[in-house]
C-alpha cells in the first residue's frame, strides 16, 4: 500500500536538512517518489512539519524500581487513559499501556529503558511487551556484580571480561551496557556513604575507574554500537563537576556516553555553596569528541526519583517530598525510590533547572547532547513539550527565570545565553543523533529505505502545544495517532544487540549460579518462549 504525506515541510537533518514536498511510504518503509503510480492514501499536511519518529534513549519505564514507585505513589497519576483489561499491568497507575500511548501522542516511536539488572530482565521485558505502539530496548546493568568484580580482583584479561559482558547481554536481550556508580553500590554494603572515581571497593580491591575502563573496553571490543552508558559517581552533590571532568579525561578518547549530566553540573560558589558549573562541563564536552551525553533536565513539579544507585538514593532519602521512600539492598545494585517535588521557589531546585538548560544551549553540537529528563528523575517525560519550547525561545526562558529566586540568576549563565534551537536542531537531538548513537540505521531519518516511523506536527507559534499532540503519527507506516488521539493500537518490536563471544564462559556462569542462587542460570534469562507476542530485532554490530 502506498501512502503520501502531501505538501509538508520535511525536517530531515540526515538527508539534507529541510525541504518542502511530499513524503511517500510503501507498507512499512519510506520510498522515493513513485513514477506513474497513484497513492492509495493521501494525507494533506500542507503547512505542517514532518519529522521522523522521536527516539528517547534514557527513560525508566519498566522494571522493579518503576513498579515500586507505582505502588508508593499512586496519587501522582490520577485520571489515566482507560486501557484494555486483558493486559496484565493495565490497572497499575502510570501503566505500561498508558506509557506507550503518551509517547506516541507526542510523536515518539522508540524508547530505551536504561537500567535493567540481569536478574530482573525477564520481568522488565514482560512489562515492555505490554507497552503498545512504540519499539523498546533495555540496557543491561553491570559494574557492581560479584562475578565481574571477582574477575577484576583476580586480574583476568580483557577477553574474558568481554566474554562475560557478551553472555550477560545475550541472556538479558539488552541493546547495550549501563554502569551505575561503578563499585559504589557494592561499597554501600560495607557501609560506605560516599564513593568516587579512585575509591577502592572493599573486599575486591578495585577502583571505580578500573571497573569503568574494563566495561568500556569490553563494549568496544564486542563492537556494540552504543558506547558504555555511564551513571557517574557522586550524583547530585555540590562540586561534583570535578567528578564529571575527571571521568571525561579517564575515557582516554574511547567512546563513552554520560547519562543525565545535569546532575553532575554543580559547583560550590555563593553563600549557599551551590552553583551552576554547567559552562565548565559543556566546555569539556565540546572539546572531547568521543563523549556524548544526555541531560536529565529538571522541570518544576512533583515526581519520583528511581535509581539503582542505592548509595545516593539512601543519602537523598532525608529530602523525600512527601516523606515516604523505599530503599532495598540486593544483588549488585539494589535500588531506591524517593519521591521529590522540584519547586520553582526553591533556590537549589531552580539552579538545577538552569543547569540543564545551560548544558543544552552551551554544548555546540546537538548531535552529542541527547534530549532526556531521566524520566521520572528530573521530570516525567510528559514535560518534553514544555522543555522543547524553552530551548526554542530565549524570551520564554527569561520569563521562567524571573519567577525563580533572585539569587538563582547570579549562580548561572542562563540569562546571558541567546541561543534558540531551530526545528532542524530539535530533529537532530531527538531523532538523528539517538538513532546513530544506538546503531539504528533505519530510524531517525526520512530517507528512502528508512522505517516509516513518522510524526507530523502543526507548525504553530506555541511550540509546547505543537509537540504535545502530534497531528499524525505513523508507526511502521501504520497510522496510530490523529490530532493527539491514539486511533489504533499495535505491537512494537524489542531491539537487542547480539555480540559474538566465547561460549566457554557459560559453563563458568552456570556453576556460579548453581552455587550462589541454587537455581539454574536459565531461570533468569529472557527466553523468547516467555514472550510469544514480542518480535526481537537485532541491531548490526559496528564494523
Amino acid at each position: 500500500m502506498l501512502t503520501c504525506l502531501r505538501g509538508g515541510r520535511i525536517i530531515d537533518p540526515a538527508n539534507g536538512g529541510m525541504r518542502a514536498g511530499d513524503l511517500f511510504i510503501e507498507d512499512d518503509r519510506i520510498v522515493a517518489g513513485p513514477v506513474g503510480r497513484t497513492a492509495d492514501h493521501t494525507h494533506d499536511v500542507s503547512g505542517k512539519v514532518i519529522m521522523a519518529g522521536g527516539i528517547d534513549i534514557h527513560s525508566h519505564i519498566a522494571g522493579g524500581n518503576v513498579n515500586t514507585a507505582r505502588l508508593l505513589l499512586p496519587e501522582l497519576h490520577p485520571g489515566q487513559t482507560p486501557s484494555p483489561g486483558n493486559l496484565p499491568l493495565s490497572t497499575a497507575r502510570w501503566s505500561t499501556f498508558e506509557t506507550g500511548c503518551l509517547y506516541a501522542k507526542m510523536g515518539f516511536t522508540t524508547v530505551v529503558e536504561p537500567a535493567v539488572s540481569p536478574q530482573h530482565a525477564l520481568q522488565a521485558h514482560l512489562e515492555l511487551a505490554d507497552t503498545p505502539i512504540i519499539d523498546k530496548a533495555t540496557l543491561t546493568v553491570l559494574g557492581n556484580d560479584d562475578f565481574l568484580l571477582s574477575m577484576l580482583r583476580a586480574g583476568e584479561g580483557a577477553n574474558a571480561i568481554a566474554d562475560y559482558v557478551g553472555a550477560a547481554l545475550a541472556a538479558t536481550r539488552g541493546l547495550g551496557v549501563k554502569c551505575i556508580n561503578a563499585g559504589g553500590a557494592t561499597a554501600f554494603k560495607y557501609n560506605a556513604r560516599a564513593f568516587s572515581l579512585d575509591d577502592v571497593v572493599p573486599h575486591y580491591g578495585v577502583t571505580s575507574r578500573a571497573i569503568v575502563e574494563a566495561l568500556q573496553r569490553a563494549v568496544t571490543d564486542l563492537r556494540i554500537p552504543h558506547p558504555l552508558h555511564l551513571h557517574m559517581n557522586n550524583l547530585g552533590i555540590a562540586g561534583n563537576v570535578e567528578t564529571a571532568l575527571a571521568t571525561i579525561e579517564a575515557a582516554r578518547g574511547l567512546p563513552l556516553h554520560l547519562a543525565h549530566v545535569q546532575f553532575y553540573a554543580y559547583g560550590t560558589e555563593g553563600k549557599r555553596g551551590f552553583s551552576s558549573a554547567a559552562a565548565r562541563l559543556a566546555e569539556a564536552v565540546n572539546a572531547a569528541k568521543n563523549i556524548t551525553v544526555d541531560v536529565g533536565q529538571v522541570m518544576f513539579g512533583p515526581t519520583v526519583t528511581v535509581s539503582l544507585d542505592v548509595l545516593r538514593q539512601y543519602n537523598g532519602s532525608r529530602d523525600a517530598r512527601p516523606n515516604k521512600w523505599v530503599i532495598f539492598d540486593g544483588d549488585a545494585n539494589g535500588g531506591g525510590i524517593v519521591p521529590y517535588d522540584y519547586r520553582r521557589s526553591d533556590f537549589y531546585n531552580a539552579v538545577q533547572w538552569a543547569c540543564g538548560l545551560e548544558l543544552f544551549l552551551l554544548i555546540d553540537d546537538p548531535g552529542r547532547v541527547l534530549f532526556t529528563t531521566d524520566h521520572p528523575n528530573g521530570a516525567p517525560f510528559t514535560t518534553y513539550p514544555d522543555l522543547l519550547a524553552l530551548l526554542m525561545s530565549r524570551d520564554l526562558r527569561a520569563e521562567w527565570l524571573a519567577e525563580t529566586p533572585r539569587s538563582v540568576a547570579e549562580m548561572t549563565t542562563l540569562g546571558s545565553i541567546t541561543r534558540e534551537y531551530t526545528l532542524e536542531e530539535i530533529a537532530t537531538m531527538t531523532r538523528t543523533a539517538p538513532a546513530k548513537l544506538l546503531g539504528l540505521a533505519d530510524r531517525g531519518h526520512l530517507g528512502a529505505g528508512a522505517r516509516a516511523d513518522v510524526a507530523v506536527y502543526d507548525d504553530g507559534m506555541d511550540r509546547a502545544r505543537m509537540f504535545r499532540e502530534a497531528h499524525l503519527v505513523l508507526k511502521n507506516g501504520d497510522l496510530v495517532v490523529r490530532d493527539g488521539v491514539v486511533t489504533h493500537y499495535r505491537t512494537g518490536c524489542t531491539l537487542e544487540a547480539r555480540p559474538e563471544f566465547d561460549r566457554s564462559i557459560e559453563s563458568r556462569l552456570d556453576a556460579y549460579y548453581d552455587e550462589v542462587y541454587r537455581a539454574p542460570r536459565h531461570f533468569f534469562a529472557v527466553d523468547a518462549d516467555a514472550l510469544p507476542h514480542t518480535a526481537f530485532e537485532q541491531v548490526c554490530l559496528r564494523q
